[in-house]
Protein backbone atom coordinates (compact mmCIF):
# COMPACT_ATOMS: atom_id res chain seq x y z
CA UNK A 1 0.00 0.00 0.00
CA UNK A 2 1.20 3.34 -0.97
CA UNK A 3 2.34 5.97 1.85
CA UNK A 4 -0.41 8.63 0.91
CA UNK A 5 -3.32 5.68 1.24
CA UNK A 6 -2.05 3.81 4.31
CA UNK A 7 -4.64 2.04 6.58
CA UNK A 8 -4.96 3.84 9.96
CA UNK A 9 -6.04 1.77 13.01
CA UNK A 10 -6.34 2.91 16.65
CA UNK A 11 -4.49 0.89 19.32
CA UNK A 12 -4.91 3.07 22.39
CA UNK A 13 -7.61 4.87 24.27
CA UNK A 14 -7.61 7.36 27.13
CA UNK A 15 -9.76 9.68 29.33
CA UNK A 16 -10.84 11.17 32.01
CA UNK A 17 -14.53 12.26 32.47
CA UNK A 18 -17.49 13.29 34.33
CA UNK A 19 -18.18 9.59 34.81
CA UNK A 20 -14.91 8.71 35.69
CA UNK A 21 -10.67 9.32 35.72
CA UNK A 22 -9.56 6.57 33.17
CA UNK A 23 -11.35 5.35 30.19
CA UNK A 24 -12.20 1.76 32.07
CA UNK A 25 -14.56 3.89 34.83
CA UNK A 26 -16.18 6.27 32.00
CA UNK A 27 -17.23 3.08 30.06
CA UNK A 28 -18.64 1.87 33.01
CA UNK A 29 -20.63 4.71 33.61
CA UNK A 30 -21.76 4.96 30.11
CA UNK A 31 -23.59 1.56 30.29
CA UNK A 32 -24.81 1.44 33.76
CA UNK A 33 -26.30 5.07 32.07
CA UNK A 34 -25.31 7.15 35.26
CA UNK A 35 -24.90 11.12 35.05
CA UNK A 36 -22.22 12.50 35.72
CA UNK A 37 -23.91 16.25 36.38
CA UNK A 38 -24.06 17.30 39.65
CA UNK A 39 -24.45 20.96 41.36
CA UNK A 40 -21.75 23.61 41.67
CA UNK A 41 -20.51 24.35 44.59
CA UNK A 42 -19.31 28.03 46.14
CA UNK A 43 -20.16 31.18 46.19
CA UNK A 44 -19.04 32.16 42.91
CA UNK A 45 -21.50 30.54 41.09
CA UNK A 46 -24.38 31.79 43.50
CA UNK A 47 -25.97 34.16 41.29
CA UNK A 48 -25.69 32.14 38.03
CA UNK A 49 -28.79 31.30 36.38
CA UNK A 50 -27.23 28.06 35.54
CA UNK A 51 -25.93 25.99 38.81
CA UNK A 52 -25.22 22.90 37.61
CA UNK A 53 -22.46 21.05 35.44
CA UNK A 54 -20.76 17.73 34.66
CA UNK A 55 -17.18 18.36 36.23
CA UNK A 56 -15.10 15.87 36.23
CA UNK A 57 -15.41 12.74 38.37
CA UNK A 58 -11.53 13.16 39.16
CA UNK A 59 -9.19 16.10 39.93
CA UNK A 60 -6.25 16.28 38.05
CA UNK A 61 -4.46 17.93 40.98
CA UNK A 62 -5.08 14.56 42.76
CA UNK A 63 -3.46 12.22 40.01
CA UNK A 64 -0.34 14.86 39.04
CA UNK A 65 2.34 15.90 41.10
CA UNK A 66 2.06 18.97 42.35
CA UNK A 67 5.02 21.06 40.62
CA UNK A 68 3.90 19.18 37.14
CA UNK A 69 0.28 20.40 37.91
CA UNK A 70 0.53 23.90 39.07
CA UNK A 71 2.24 25.14 35.46
CA UNK A 72 -0.52 23.40 33.56
CA UNK A 73 -3.99 25.37 32.89
CA UNK A 74 -6.50 22.45 34.18
CA UNK A 75 -7.68 21.63 29.96
CA UNK A 76 -3.10 20.45 29.66
CA UNK A 77 -3.73 18.83 32.96
CA UNK A 78 -6.83 16.72 31.44
CA UNK A 79 -5.21 15.71 28.14
CA UNK A 80 -1.92 14.42 29.84
CA UNK A 81 -3.64 12.22 32.27
CA UNK A 82 -6.16 10.66 29.05
CA UNK A 83 -2.63 10.91 26.76
CA UNK A 84 -0.64 9.04 29.54
CA UNK A 85 -3.16 6.02 29.96
CA UNK A 86 -3.73 5.98 25.96
CA UNK A 87 0.22 5.89 25.46
CA UNK A 88 0.39 3.11 28.04
CA UNK A 89 -2.98 1.15 26.61
CA UNK A 90 -1.00 1.22 22.96
CA UNK A 91 1.87 -1.05 25.05
CA UNK A 92 4.25 2.17 24.84
CA UNK A 93 6.87 2.23 27.79
CA UNK A 94 8.90 5.70 27.63
CA UNK A 95 8.72 8.54 25.39
CA UNK A 96 9.88 7.98 21.45
CA UNK A 97 13.03 7.05 21.21
CA UNK A 98 13.35 5.67 24.88
CA UNK A 99 11.02 3.17 23.99
CA UNK A 100 12.02 1.87 20.36
CA UNK A 101 9.18 0.84 19.00
CA UNK A 102 9.29 4.14 17.67
CA UNK A 103 11.46 7.16 16.87
CA UNK A 104 10.48 11.06 17.36
CA UNK A 105 10.28 11.55 14.09
CA UNK A 106 7.48 9.42 13.12
CA UNK A 107 5.04 10.68 16.00
CA UNK A 108 2.63 13.10 16.18
CA UNK A 109 0.24 15.09 19.12
CA UNK A 110 -3.06 16.44 17.81
CA UNK A 111 -5.48 17.78 20.72
CA UNK A 112 -7.47 19.80 20.43
CA UNK A 113 -9.54 22.51 22.72
CA UNK A 114 -12.38 24.69 21.67
CA UNK A 115 -11.43 27.31 24.29
CA UNK A 116 -8.11 26.81 25.21
CA UNK A 117 -6.79 27.76 29.24
CA UNK A 118 -9.52 29.82 29.64
CA UNK A 119 -9.66 29.53 33.51
CA UNK A 120 -6.08 30.37 33.54
CA UNK A 121 -6.95 33.35 31.65
CA UNK A 122 -9.50 34.43 34.06
CA UNK A 123 -8.52 33.77 37.23
CA UNK A 124 -5.08 35.83 36.56
CA UNK A 125 -6.61 38.54 35.62
CA UNK A 126 -8.65 38.22 39.37
CA UNK A 127 -4.67 37.83 40.34
CA UNK A 128 -3.90 40.92 38.38
CA UNK A 129 -6.89 43.42 39.98
CA UNK A 130 -6.69 42.18 43.28
CA UNK A 131 -3.03 41.32 44.09
CA UNK A 132 -1.08 43.66 41.48
CA UNK A 133 1.26 42.80 38.42
CA UNK A 134 4.04 41.36 40.82
CA UNK A 135 1.40 38.34 41.61
CA UNK A 136 0.39 37.56 37.90
CA UNK A 137 2.09 34.09 37.37
CA UNK A 138 5.17 33.86 34.90
CA UNK A 139 3.47 30.76 33.81
CA UNK A 140 0.28 32.22 32.50
CA UNK A 141 0.75 32.53 28.26
CA UNK A 142 2.45 29.19 28.00
CA UNK A 143 -0.87 27.91 29.97
CA UNK A 144 -3.66 30.05 28.21
CA UNK A 145 -2.12 29.01 24.67
CA UNK A 146 -4.79 26.53 23.23
CA UNK A 147 -2.06 24.54 21.76
CA UNK A 148 -0.86 24.47 25.40
CA UNK A 149 -2.48 20.74 25.47
CA UNK A 150 -0.71 19.47 22.18
CA UNK A 151 2.26 21.24 23.07
CA UNK A 152 2.57 19.55 26.54
CA UNK A 153 1.32 16.06 25.57
CA UNK A 154 3.89 16.33 22.53
CA UNK A 155 6.71 17.07 25.30
CA UNK A 156 6.10 13.96 27.35
CA UNK A 157 6.78 11.63 24.76
CA UNK A 158 9.03 13.25 22.37
CA UNK A 159 6.60 13.84 19.40
CA UNK A 160 8.72 15.86 16.54
CA UNK A 161 6.78 14.94 13.41
CA UNK A 162 4.27 17.82 14.41
CA UNK A 163 2.23 18.75 17.41
CA UNK A 164 -1.31 20.51 16.14
CA UNK A 165 -4.10 22.19 17.83
CA UNK A 166 -7.37 22.90 15.21
CA UNK A 167 -10.13 24.94 17.08
CA UNK A 168 -13.50 24.63 15.64
CA UNK A 169 -15.43 25.03 18.87
CA UNK A 170 -17.23 22.06 19.99
CA UNK A 171 -15.85 20.31 16.50
CA UNK A 172 -12.30 20.27 17.74
CA UNK A 173 -11.77 17.12 19.50
CA UNK A 174 -13.12 15.53 16.20
CA UNK A 175 -11.23 17.60 13.95
CA UNK A 176 -7.93 16.82 15.43
CA UNK A 177 -8.63 13.11 15.22
CA UNK A 178 -9.22 12.90 11.54
CA UNK A 179 -5.95 15.74 10.89
CA UNK A 180 -4.16 13.20 12.65
CA UNK A 181 -5.29 10.50 10.13
CA UNK A 182 -4.22 12.39 7.60
CA UNK A 183 -0.78 12.95 9.03
CA UNK A 184 -0.49 8.88 9.04
CA UNK A 185 -2.37 8.50 5.71
CA UNK A 186 0.10 11.16 3.80
CA UNK A 187 3.19 9.73 5.93
CA UNK A 188 4.06 12.40 7.59
CA UNK A 189 4.19 9.92 10.80
CA UNK A 190 3.13 6.61 12.17
CA UNK A 191 1.66 6.87 15.24
CA UNK A 192 -0.32 9.97 16.53
CA UNK A 193 -1.51 10.76 19.70
CA UNK A 194 -4.92 12.76 19.18
CA UNK A 195 -8.31 13.76 20.89
CA UNK A 196 -9.86 16.91 22.76
CA UNK A 197 -9.66 18.90 25.79
CA UNK A 198 -12.11 21.28 27.55
CA UNK A 199 -11.94 23.01 31.21
CA UNK A 200 -14.43 25.75 30.86
CA UNK A 201 -16.11 25.23 34.12
CA UNK A 202 -16.22 29.20 35.23
CA UNK A 203 -18.97 31.76 36.27
CA UNK A 204 -17.89 33.73 32.69
CA UNK A 205 -18.22 30.96 30.37
CA UNK A 206 -21.62 29.66 32.21
CA UNK A 207 -22.90 33.06 32.45
CA UNK A 208 -22.34 33.77 28.95
CA UNK A 209 -23.92 30.85 27.66
CA UNK A 210 -26.97 30.64 30.01
CA UNK A 211 -27.10 34.63 28.53
CA UNK A 212 -26.92 32.62 24.85
CA UNK A 213 -30.43 30.47 25.90
CA UNK A 214 -28.01 27.89 24.76
CA UNK A 215 -27.77 25.34 28.58
CA UNK A 216 -30.22 23.32 30.61
CA UNK A 217 -31.40 25.74 33.52
CA UNK A 218 -32.86 22.32 35.58
CA UNK A 219 -30.75 23.46 38.81
CA UNK A 220 -33.20 21.24 40.62
CA UNK A 221 -32.85 18.17 38.82
CA UNK A 222 -29.22 17.96 37.77
CA UNK A 223 -29.09 14.44 36.50
CA UNK A 224 -32.15 14.55 34.84
CA UNK A 225 -30.86 18.03 33.40
CA UNK A 226 -29.06 17.04 29.80
CA UNK A 227 -31.79 15.20 27.73
CA UNK A 228 -31.08 14.88 24.16
CA UNK A 229 -34.32 13.97 22.01
CA UNK A 230 -36.49 14.45 24.71
CA UNK A 231 -39.73 16.78 24.01
CA UNK A 232 -38.54 18.92 27.55
CA UNK A 233 -34.99 19.51 26.20
CA UNK A 234 -33.79 23.26 27.21
CA UNK A 235 -30.05 22.96 26.19
CA UNK A 236 -26.67 21.49 26.90
CA UNK A 237 -25.13 20.89 30.69
CA UNK A 238 -21.20 22.19 30.50
CA UNK A 239 -18.69 19.34 31.03
CA UNK A 240 -14.93 19.22 31.69
CA UNK A 241 -12.61 16.17 30.98
CA UNK A 242 -10.21 14.92 28.00
CA UNK A 243 -10.25 12.02 25.68
CA UNK A 244 -7.70 10.38 23.68
CA UNK A 245 -7.10 8.27 21.14
CA UNK A 246 -3.36 6.28 20.01
CA UNK A 247 -3.52 6.47 16.02
CA UNK A 248 -0.88 4.37 13.72
CA UNK A 249 -0.44 2.77 10.12
CA UNK A 250 -1.51 -0.29 10.43
CA UNK A 251 1.86 -1.78 9.07
CA UNK A 252 3.39 -0.22 12.10
CA UNK A 253 1.34 -1.81 14.53
CA UNK A 254 1.36 -5.13 13.36
CA UNK A 255 5.08 -4.88 13.37
CA UNK A 256 5.68 -4.31 16.85
CA UNK A 257 2.52 -6.84 17.68
CA UNK A 258 -0.03 -4.10 18.98
CA UNK A 259 -3.60 -5.07 19.91
CA UNK A 260 -6.01 -3.39 17.74
CA UNK A 261 -9.10 -2.27 18.29
CA UNK A 262 -10.35 -1.15 15.48
CA UNK A 263 -9.94 0.69 11.79
CA UNK A 264 -10.61 4.43 11.18
CA UNK A 265 -11.59 4.56 8.06
CA UNK A 266 -11.87 8.62 7.45
CA UNK A 267 -13.37 11.62 7.90
CA UNK A 268 -15.91 13.67 5.92
CA UNK A 269 -16.31 17.95 6.52
CA UNK A 270 -18.71 20.74 5.89
CA UNK A 271 -19.37 23.91 6.88
CA UNK A 272 -22.83 25.45 7.46
CA UNK A 273 -22.54 28.84 6.21
CA UNK A 274 -25.54 29.30 8.35
CA UNK A 275 -24.90 31.00 11.24
CA UNK A 276 -21.85 31.59 13.88
CA UNK A 277 -23.91 29.86 16.34
CA UNK A 278 -27.71 28.55 15.60
CA UNK A 279 -27.64 25.11 13.83
CA UNK A 280 -28.90 24.76 10.13
CA UNK A 281 -32.18 23.90 10.60
CA UNK A 282 -33.03 20.98 7.68
CA UNK A 283 -29.35 19.40 8.19
CA UNK A 284 -27.85 20.80 5.13
CA UNK A 285 -24.58 20.89 6.02
CA UNK A 286 -24.54 17.64 8.62
CA UNK A 287 -25.70 16.30 5.13
CA UNK A 288 -22.92 17.35 3.04
CA UNK A 289 -20.00 16.29 5.84
CA UNK A 290 -21.61 12.72 5.77
CA UNK A 291 -21.84 12.12 2.56
CA UNK A 292 -18.45 13.51 2.24
CA UNK A 293 -17.18 10.87 4.22
CA UNK A 294 -19.45 7.86 2.38
CA UNK A 295 -17.99 9.64 -1.04
CA UNK A 296 -13.80 9.41 0.90
CA UNK A 297 -14.23 6.10 2.07
CA UNK A 298 -15.26 2.76 0.84
CA UNK A 299 -17.90 2.74 3.97
CA UNK A 300 -21.36 1.82 3.06
CA UNK A 301 -24.47 2.69 4.40
CA UNK A 302 -26.00 -0.91 4.76
CA UNK A 303 -22.52 -1.64 7.50
CA UNK A 304 -22.93 1.16 9.66
CA UNK A 305 -24.67 -0.18 12.93
CA UNK A 306 -23.71 2.58 15.68
CA UNK A 307 -23.63 6.10 16.09
CA UNK A 308 -22.78 8.03 18.45
CA UNK A 309 -24.47 11.16 18.08
CA UNK A 310 -23.36 14.86 18.63
CA UNK A 311 -26.84 15.47 20.15
CA UNK A 312 -26.62 18.18 22.76
CA UNK A 313 -30.12 18.46 24.02
CA UNK A 314 -30.71 21.68 22.08
CA UNK A 315 -34.28 21.84 20.67
CA UNK A 316 -33.41 22.69 16.95
CA UNK A 317 -29.86 21.21 16.79
CA UNK A 318 -31.06 17.55 17.79
CA UNK A 319 -33.54 17.45 15.04
CA UNK A 320 -31.37 18.65 12.74
CA UNK A 321 -28.88 16.09 12.86
CA UNK A 322 -31.71 13.18 12.99
CA UNK A 323 -32.92 15.06 9.52
CA UNK A 324 -29.31 14.78 8.10
CA UNK A 325 -28.92 11.60 9.04
CA UNK A 326 -32.18 10.08 7.56
CA UNK A 327 -31.70 12.26 4.31
CA UNK A 328 -28.17 10.58 3.49
CA UNK A 329 -28.70 7.27 5.09
CA UNK A 330 -32.45 6.61 4.04
CA UNK A 331 -33.53 3.72 5.51
CA UNK A 332 -30.31 1.95 6.46
CA UNK A 333 -30.82 4.36 9.28
CA UNK A 334 -33.28 1.69 10.78
CA UNK A 335 -30.64 -0.59 11.57
CA UNK A 336 -28.15 2.13 13.31
CA UNK A 337 -28.29 2.53 17.12
CA UNK A 338 -27.71 5.63 18.29
CA UNK A 339 -26.43 6.52 21.84
CA UNK A 340 -26.35 10.21 22.81
CA UNK A 341 -23.84 10.01 25.76
CA UNK A 342 -23.62 13.65 26.53
CA UNK A 343 -26.70 12.79 28.17
CA UNK A 344 -24.45 11.24 30.82
CA UNK A 345 -21.41 13.39 30.16
CA UNK A 346 -22.66 16.90 29.61
CA UNK A 347 -21.39 18.19 26.81
CA UNK A 348 -16.96 18.90 26.99
CA UNK A 349 -17.14 21.47 23.51
CA UNK A 350 -13.84 20.84 22.14
CA UNK A 351 -13.58 17.70 24.27
CA UNK A 352 -16.31 16.04 22.92
CA UNK A 353 -14.96 14.69 20.15
CA UNK A 354 -12.53 12.96 21.91
CA UNK A 355 -14.47 11.39 24.28
CA UNK A 356 -17.36 10.44 22.07
CA UNK A 357 -14.77 8.84 20.10
CA UNK A 358 -12.98 6.43 22.77
CA UNK A 359 -17.07 6.10 23.70
CA UNK A 360 -17.37 5.22 19.62
CA UNK A 361 -14.23 2.56 19.66
CA UNK A 362 -14.92 0.89 23.07
CA UNK A 363 -18.80 0.48 21.49
CA UNK A 364 -17.58 -1.40 18.20
CA UNK A 365 -14.89 -3.31 20.42
CA UNK A 366 -17.05 -4.57 22.94
CA UNK A 367 -20.03 -4.73 20.44
CA UNK A 368 -21.96 -2.60 22.82
CA UNK A 369 -23.70 0.76 22.12
CA UNK A 370 -24.17 2.79 25.30
CA UNK A 371 -28.13 4.26 26.25
CA UNK A 372 -28.92 7.37 26.22
CA UNK A 373 -30.53 8.65 29.35
CA UNK A 374 -34.04 10.88 30.70
CA UNK A 375 -35.81 10.10 27.76
CA UNK A 376 -39.24 10.47 28.94
CA UNK A 377 -41.31 11.54 26.03
CA UNK A 378 -39.42 10.89 22.52
CA UNK A 379 -39.25 14.13 20.27
CA UNK A 380 -41.71 12.99 17.38
CA UNK A 381 -39.84 14.43 14.74
CA UNK A 382 -36.67 12.26 15.90
CA UNK A 383 -37.10 9.57 13.25
CA UNK A 384 -34.71 6.79 14.55
CA UNK A 385 -33.62 4.20 16.89
CA UNK A 386 -32.34 5.51 19.72
CA UNK A 387 -30.63 2.78 22.27
CA UNK A 388 -32.56 3.65 25.70
CA UNK A 389 -32.78 2.02 28.94
CA UNK A 390 -30.31 -1.02 28.55
CA UNK A 391 -26.93 -1.20 26.50
CA UNK A 392 -28.00 -2.49 22.89
CA UNK A 393 -25.68 -5.60 21.42
CA UNK A 394 -24.04 -4.69 17.95
CA UNK A 395 -24.25 -7.30 15.45
CA UNK A 396 -21.46 -10.10 14.86
CA UNK A 397 -19.23 -9.80 11.63
CA UNK A 398 -18.00 -6.69 9.99
CA UNK A 399 -19.67 -3.80 11.31
CA UNK A 400 -18.90 0.38 11.25
CA UNK A 401 -20.30 3.13 13.46
CA UNK A 402 -20.05 6.52 13.24
CA UNK A 403 -19.06 9.77 15.57
CA UNK A 404 -20.61 13.22 15.02
CA UNK A 405 -19.17 16.25 16.23
CA UNK A 406 -20.68 19.75 15.18
CA UNK A 407 -19.39 23.43 16.82
CA UNK A 408 -20.23 26.84 16.78
CA UNK A 409 -19.87 28.62 13.15
CA UNK A 410 -20.90 25.76 11.31
CA UNK A 411 -18.35 23.07 11.63
CA UNK A 412 -19.43 19.65 10.64
CA UNK A 413 -16.72 16.91 11.38
CA UNK A 414 -17.80 13.09 11.03
CA UNK A 415 -15.50 10.57 12.01
CA UNK A 416 -16.40 6.72 10.96
CA UNK A 417 -14.54 3.43 12.06
CA UNK A 418 -14.45 -0.12 11.23
CA UNK A 419 -13.99 -3.67 12.95
CA UNK A 420 -10.83 -5.29 11.95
Amino acid sequence: MSSTNRTVVVTGIGATTPLGGDSASTWEGLLAGRSGVKPLEGERFAELPVQIAASAAVDPGDVLPRPLARKLDRSAQFAVIAAREAWADAGYTAPAGEDEKIVPERLGSVIASGIGGVTTLLDQYDVLKEKGVRRVSPHTVPMLMPNSPSANVGLEVNARAGVHTPVSACASGAEAIGYAVEMIRTGRADVVIAGGTEAAIHPLPIAAFANMMAMSKNNDEPTKASRPYDTGRDGFVLGEGAGVVILESEEHAKARGARIYCEVLGQGLSADSHHIAQPEPTGRGIAAAMQNLLDSTDLKPSEVVHLNAHATSTPQGDVAEIKALRKVLGDDLDHVAISATKSMTGHLLGGAGGIETVATVLALHNRLAPPTINIDDLDPEVDADIVRGEPRELPQGTIAAINNSFGFGGHNVVLAFRTV
